[in-house]
């Protein structure tokens, strides 16, 4: 009985582990830079900005998380990235056409884009490491070729809001100004954190009661209401400092939705399934009555309209399009995942995961230029942190 008890604390120790092993890293390293950088990587405008620089790798993040579940990756996501911020700009600038009408355009572009890799590999059966690697090649062509070696700014203010704007604090219009300690209120902002800790309270109450019902293993009461304490802490200490520059982000917004969007359909749908099911074992899969070469088809699509939605934030973000965008980016956003628990074999990985890992690759980007620590060595140290993430994840399989 008692060989019994200790196995299944065993097992929730494990489980505990492989879960928030990452967020758990996140922290302490915020709290490494946050000490190093001498209080300046957690002030309230370095956390916006830390948001708005990364927000591109964390949108190719999550569309790459579904092609590195399926047991592959996608080389072309910084060119295409690249690609349509060029296209955008000959649009608006040379063609002089409607902004709003470019940002539709630009998506669909990308859609079109990723249904023409997805059709190489999914359908021709070529390896997607070869598809997404010419299609690196190519779009980073067209790129330069459209610009001419030129940089194209700037962009309309409708263009750039998405990237480098800010919520309207609409609250405070209605309510009238309120403030606290001699500082006004963002009233918005602060809503919101309360909101989405209400929100994230629920959830983890019904996720909990549908795993009981499963007999799933869950956590403990009382680790559950730390791990609940703690997330409604950070989301309303999050919001306070956002509360205490300029408020909401817009990108934080949509980073917000596609979030809550592909963790509902990774984790609540049948296409979801179907991508496991397809990472875990093709053939099986197949077998099993599921259109595999359908699922690897729109999960390209897929990141072919991610890879838009990037490179109309990065160069919303940056006010112009210029030939170097986009390098890079696919590495970051790979190593996002991997990070995060993303096993390169496939079947394994979640949402939440690769949004930590991509955060901590921003805040290590963002803690040593603080620092003043040079290119070459920030790359080193990145690296290395993708090593020990991904050895961490193999060993702890190893002894499972």
């Amino acid at each position: 009985m008692e060989g019994t008890q200790l196995t299944n604390r065993n097992r929730k120790i494990q489980f505990n582990a492989r879960q928030y092993g990452m967020g758990i890293a996140l922290i302490a390293i915020m709290i490494l830079f946050q000490i190093l950088t001498k209080g300046v990587l957690l002030k309230p405008l370095n956390v916006s900005n830390l948001i708005m620089q990364n927000s591109y790798v964390l949108v190719l993040a999550i569309g790459m998380l579904l092609c590195i579940l399926t047991g592959n990756i996608d080389l072309s996501v910084g060119s295409i990235a690249a690609f349509i911020g060029a296209t955008s700009g000959v649009f608006i600038m040379d063609f002089k056409m409607d902004p709003v009408l470019v940002l539709v355009l630009s998506v669909v572009i990308g859609g079109v884009i990723g249904a023409w890799q997805g059709f190489w590999i999914s359908y021709v059966r070529i390896p997607a490491f070869i598809v997404t690697l010419a299609g690196q090649l190519i779009f980073r062509g067209l790129t330069m070729a459209i610009l001419n070696g030129q940089t194209k700014a700037p962009f309309p203010d409708i263009y750039t809001v998405v990237s480098a704007g800010f919520v309207p604090d609409v609250l405070t219009d209605l309510l009238g100004p309120i403030s606290l300690f001699g500082k006004q209120l963002n009233l918005l902002t602060l809503a919101f954190g309360i909101l989405v800790s209400v929100l994230y309270i629920i959830s983890e109450l019904r996720k909990r009661a549908e795993m009981r019902r499963y007999n799933f293993a869950v956590l403990s009461p009382a680790m559950l209401a730390v791990k609940v304490t703690l997330m409604v802490v950070g989301i309303n200490l999050f919001t306070f400092w956002l509360n205490d520059y300029k408020g909401i982000p817009t990108v934080l917004v949509l980073l917000g939705v596609l979030i809550m969007i592909y963790s509902f359909v990774t984790s609540r749908t049948t296409i979801g399934r179907h991508i496991y099911a397809f990472g875990g074992n093709e053939k099986a899969a197949r077998l099993s009555g599921i259109n595999t070469k359908r699922v690897f088809f729109w999960v390209y699509v897929n990141m072919g309209v991610l890879s838009a939605v990037a490179g109309i934030v990065f160069a919303g973000r940056l006010n112009a399009a210029t030939p170097k965008a986009g390098v890079n980016f696919e590495l970051d956003a790979i190593a996002s995942c991997y990070i995060g628990g993303a096993s390169a074999s496939g079947g394994i990985g979640t949402v939440f995961g690769a949004i930590v890992g991509g955060l901590i690759m921003g805040v290590l980007n963002n803690g040593m230029s603080i620092m003043g620590i040079s290119v070459d060595w920030q790359q080193a140290i990145k690296g290395f942190v993708l090593l020990m993430a991904v050895a961490f994840d193999v060993l702890s399989k190893k002894k499972k």
